[in-house]
């Protein structure tokens, strides 16, 4: 009678392992990225407080108060915070590994309107118009550095 309940006891931890082990393969390890990824987070808060063309501040982009900026630098704040800021912070307290991929992916988009965000200001842009600002330089080096770091951290797996 004891050899028959062993078995379905081994089953049942067999199953519980398997589950853990499933669990585990979904998650990732940020390590010590983890701390250049909280700080990218921190400066790309930070450039939003501070000019991105002209006297116009990162937040009044994304808020949508200068209509006369043009689409891809709004375009770039919303794609900057959401992946950069949103997924990078759910990756982060989550540990998912799809959540890394989006963010890793999602960023380096950012990083591409980031860019264009920045030839916009600098080509085309009417006499007396002003060039990019410090605040939108930074966001996208923000953004290159959370780029590099989820890569990093979803290819380890």
């Amino acid at each position: 009678m004891n050899e028959r309940k062993v078995p379905e006891e081994l089953a049942a931890l067999d199953q519980e392992l398997d589950r853990a082990g499933r669990r585990i393969e979904r998650q990732i390890d940020p390590g010590p990225t983890a701390l250049a990824v909280s700080i990218a987070i921190l400066v790309l808060i930070g450039a939003l407080m501070l000019p991105w063309t002209g006297s116009i501040r990162g937040w009044e982009v994304f808020a949508g108060l200068e209509p006369r900026l043009g689409v891809l630098p709004r375009l770039f704040t919303y794609t900057s915070l959401g992946f950069g800021l949103v997924v990078s912070a759910l990756a982060l307290a989550t540990r998912w590994w799809a959540l890394a991929w989006l963010a890793a992916v999602g960023c380096g988009i950012s990083v591409v309107t980031g860019v264009w965000a920045i030839w916009s200001r600098q080509v085309g842009a009417p006499v007396g118009a002003t060039g990019p600002g410090v605040g939108l330089v930074l966001a996208v080096l923000a953004v290159v550095t959370l780029t590099v770091c989820w890569v990093r951290i979803a290819g380890r797996r």
